[in-house]
């Protein structure tokens, strides 16, 4: 059982096996379950957020209070007929991390990674790289899986969370998650995956949680977006051999010691950021009849 990032890299490297095996190995002791059955039950996660993937970019969805749905969809179509500036391999990763999210807005299913929040940052990377690295289906499965070892650090040290720890929690931990299995996938070491995790997780320190009307639509749709663009760059900063200062563990002890002194007001209670706005506010009357006063 690892306890922290050291000794997930540790393991890895002295038994000479990438994360993902790490992570898969701990799951069969710990639940005393077959590789079969944990290698299935992560097949069926996959199957989920293609299923959402899909449906975002090429359905009109829309949630029920009408705020959020169909951006994923839209710049999905802009990439596909017109010049982008930030180019179409960075953009498809931001439309589907868009897409899955407002699928979960509209009450569709998806899979919480590590929340529902944060759904959409792991399954738009995985299904853009896709298309460059041209994985097998294991190893996409795979990619999962070394997401979930980071991702089991961050909930154990830390927070993922947005009511504990604000947003740098929820959609800061779902970078991260997807920054280190980029880099495994690209064929990167270990080692490169941890530096991965480190620099994105870095760049979303102190994000709040702030969500318009109590709401998982505004601006956490959009977060998603960014998460996936910073997933990508922090994964070719790793395999460049780029390395971080400062040490995973102590970039996840960080998060948490920010989330612990933000004040309760940006942490998923919508009354302050964003969500204490004119606008804001004016959006919670409108669906709710009330606006919270900060």
């Amino acid at each position: 059982m690892f306890r922290n990032v050291e000794e997930l890299i540790t393991s890895a490297e002295e038994k000479q096996i990438p994360i993902s095996e790490v992570m898969i190995l701990q799951e069969m002791e710990h639940y005393g379950r077959s590789r079969e059955d944990i290698m299935h039950q992560m097949e069926r996660n996959l199957e989920i957020m293609e299923k959402a993937v899909e449906r975002g970019i090429t359905e009109d969805v829309k949630s029920v209070s009408g705020l959020t749905g169909g951006d994923g969809k839209k710049l999905y179509e802009y990439i596909q007929s017109n010049e982008t500036l930030a180019g179409p391999f960075l953009l498809e990763a931001v439309a589907k991390a868009m897409a899955t999210n407002e699928v979960n807005a509209a009450m569709g299913t998806i899979c919480a990674t590590p929340t529902a929040g944060s759904a959409g940052v792991v399954p738009g990377v995985l299904f853009t790289i896709k298309n460059k690295l041209k994985p097998t289906r294991e190893q996409m499965v795979r990619f999962l899986f070394t997401s979930g070892a980071f991702g089991f650090v961050v909930a154990n040290n830390a927070s993922i969370s947005g009511a504990a720890g604000g947003c740098q929690a929820e959609v800061g931990s779902a970078t991260g998650m997807a920054a280190a299995a980029v880099v495994e996938m690209a064929g990167g070491t270990p080692q490169q995956s941890a530096e991965a995790m480190s620099i994105a997780l870095k760049n979303m320190l102190g994000l709040v949680c702030d969500p318009i009307a109590g709401l998982v639509e505004i601006p956490c749709v959009k977060r998603n977006a960014f998460g996936a663009s910073n997933a990508i760059v922090a994964a070719d900063l790793a395999l460049a051999g780029i390395t971080s200062i400062i040490p995973t563990d102590e970039v996840i002890d960080a998060m948490y010691r920010i989330g612990e002194s933000m004040p309760s007001t940006l942490k998923e209670t919508a009354e302050g950021g964003l969500a204490a706005t004119p606008t804001g506010r004016r959006i919670q009357e409108q669906l709710f009849g009330t606006a919270k006063k900060v």
